[in-house]
């Protein structure tokens, strides 16, 4: 109940804010960088690769930043079954995000950021013994950063963000998800 409301509180400042904005910058772009799966329970072990994200958003007054991003990651890893001799696996995520970043300006042309994420990870684990099992779930956190403006159009930043997550299928659960993600945006 709490994770509804909690949705729809920001699902309505995501919506009301340009409403009410005076200067308000689109802007889409992409990002590059590493991403670590931390796997609990029986299966103890990290899943680590490279993301790819595709994102669009707002920048409102110059302070608030709103975000949706799209983010993908596959990798292969040897699964370590409590007892048992490692498993080859394979994981691969889809992560559907809705963010939130407060800018401050340190100079002219950079601004450091944090902020809040939420949305949804369809996560895909495939190993041999017990075939292939996926799930789509809430997941929310935190990303922190700092962006800088090299020319009036293009801005780059360099992003850190933790993501809880709740897949959990056959004793694989994975905990959550830390991504270090180097993004060009376009302004228009």
């Amino acid at each position: 109940m709490k994770k509804s409301i909690l949705s729809t509180l920001v699902l309505a400042g995501i919506v009301s804010a340009p409403a009410m904005a005076t200067n308000v910058e689109k802007f889409m772009g992409g990002g590059v960088g590493y991403q670590l799966d931390n796997f609990k329970d029986a299966a103890k072990m990290h899943s680590e690769d490279a993301s790819y994200q595709i994102r669009g958003g707002v920048i409102v007054d110059n302070h608030h930043r709103l975000m949706a991003t799209y983010g993908y990651k596959k990798d292969k890893f040897n699964l370590s079954e409590a007892g048992a001799d490692s498993v080859k696996a394979k994981h691969k995520q889809d992560l559907y995000l809705a963010s939130y970043d407060y800018l401050v300006p340190v100079t002219s042309n950079i601004n450091l950021f944090a902020g809040a994420s939420m949305g949804a990870a369809h996560n895909i684990v495939t190993h041999k013994e017990d075939g292939k099992k996926s799930s789509t779930d809430f997941v929310w956190g935190g990303q922190l950063g700092a962006m800088m403006q090299l020319t009036d159009n293009i801005s780059s930043d360099l992003t850190y963000r933790y993501l809880d997550q709740n897949y959990k299928a056959d004793g694989v659960r994975l905990k959550g998800t830390e991504q270090v993600v180097w993004s060009v945006d376009y302004k228009f």
